[in-house]
């Protein structure tokens, strides 16, 4: 029995038949330019919104993390305050050779902790004097220096970073300034003596010629 050869689908052999208009995608409608002045404006409002929210967390977290800087520094500060007298009295100990044995081990180890957190010592004789880490305990002048000079250190000076815990306390010495012959002193330098003025020796009192005495008139009487 013969077969009739297969024929192709109406479906592929035919053309597809063309969408009803209403399916077709319809290009939407340009808006008006105000509508689109309008969102515009908007989205730039927005926008500045949110870029002014961001900028103030910004400084809000810097300002968070300088204040727990500064309240952890002062908090370290003081607790460092609160020891520079024990470093004192190591000190003393050291010049005076008592700092041996265990209690050097210990003065040691508590120096070199002290050091860990930032603590330096500062003060070295010679150098020149600064009244911003300098406190002038006694003063003097000399010929051997050229300008106000820390000639020596009485107390060691500490500080953290910048922060000056404690001045050095020193002794000054500044050169001793001899002005020129004829030249006008300084206001630094000491006013001359003025001379006493000489008192008058007083006058001895001339003594007093004795007045002639007037001769007595002739008396015109004549005796009888």
């Amino acid at each position: 029995m013969s077969h009739a050869p297969n024929e192709p689908d109406a479906a592929v052999g035919e053309a597809a038949a063309p969408e009803p208009a209403s399916q077709l995608p319809q290009e939407a409608e340009p808006p008006e330019e105000g509508v689109t002045a309008e969102l515009v404006r908007e989205l730039d409002e927005r926008t500045a919104d949110l870029q002014r929210l961001q900028a103030e967390y910004v400084n809000y977290k810097r300002r968070v993390d300088r204040d727990r800087e500064a309240v952890r520094d002062t908090a370290r500060a003081a607790v460092l305050v609160g020891l520079l007298g024990v470093l004192d009295d190591l000190d003393r100990a050291r010049d005076h050779g008592e700092l041996t044995g265990g209690f050097k081990a210990v003065a040691d180890s508590l120096e070199r902790a002290l050091t860990g957190l930032g603590l330096e010592r500062f003060g070295t004789p010679g150098e020149p004097f600064d009244p911003r880490v300098h406190e002038a305990l006694m003063h003097e002048h000399g010929d051997d220096v050229d300008g106000p000079t820390a000639q020596t250190i009485l107390q060691p000076g500490y500080r953290v970073g910048e922060r000056v815990l404690r001045a050095a306390r020193v002794a000054v010495v500044e050169p001793l300034v001899v002005p020129p012959e004829g030249a006008s002193p300084g206001p630094d330098s000491p006013e001359p003596e003025s001379p006493e003025p000489e008192s008058p020796e007083p006058e001895s009192p001339e003594p007093e010629s004795p007045e002639p005495e007037s001769p007595e008139p002739e008396s015109n009487e004549r005796e009888h």
